[in-house]
């Protein structure tokens, strides 16, 4: 692996979508809490405030950017479901990872809300129709994003995330 920063590639965002594509990344979706639960599980707390990587978020900060991360999609994913083409707030990834609840609060939180969070998400997206899964909505700095655009970007999400963590457990001999 060259960069241990993208474990899975960077993301790649698709020029066509069909609906195996999308039934594949609600499928990945529905998977990430029990993926990100196995993870991490076993792991010491010295090694969950182990980076990732040279100058990496932690592992517990990991995990809580994952749940951080999928709570704002969800809500925006919501959001284009109601409105027309919302414009969505941005928010400082690297900054909410360094808040003190994301330094130091127990993963097993984050793992509870991304399972709750996962199970209503994975319900909606499974109910939308073609036309749904077409809306959109407006992100200040990228532009128009529609919603099968953005269910690509978090199933790659999760499975980018849980690498970081399984590469760093492979890496220590953990």
């Amino acid at each position: 692996m060259s960069d241990i920063r993208y474990p899975v590639g960077k993301f790649s965002r698709p020029e066509a979508v069909t609906r195996e594509d999308l039934d594949g990344w609600i499928n990945e979706l529905d998977r990430l809490p029990e993926n990100l639960r196995q993870a991490a599980q076993t792991l010491s707390e010295q090694q969950l405030d182990t980076p990732y990587r040279p100058a990496g978020w932690t592992v517990r900060q990991v995990v809580h950017h994952l749940a951080d991360s999928h709570m704002n999609s969800y809500a925006r994913f919501r959001l284009a479901l109601t409105e027309d083409e919302p414009i969505i707030k941005p928010y400082d990834e690297a900054a909410w990872a360094n808040l003190g609840d994301a330094k130091a609060a127990p993963i097993a939180s984050s793992l509870d809300l991304l399972s709750a969070m996962h199970s209503r998400w994975v319900l909606l997206l499974r109910s939308l129709s073609e036309e749904q899964w077409r809306r959109t909505f407006r992100h200040p700095e990228n532009g128009v994003v529609s919603l099968n655009t953005s269910a690509a970007l978090y199933a790659w999400h999760s499975r980018h995330h849980v690498a970081h963590i399984t590469e760093l457990r492979r890496r220590e001999g953990w």
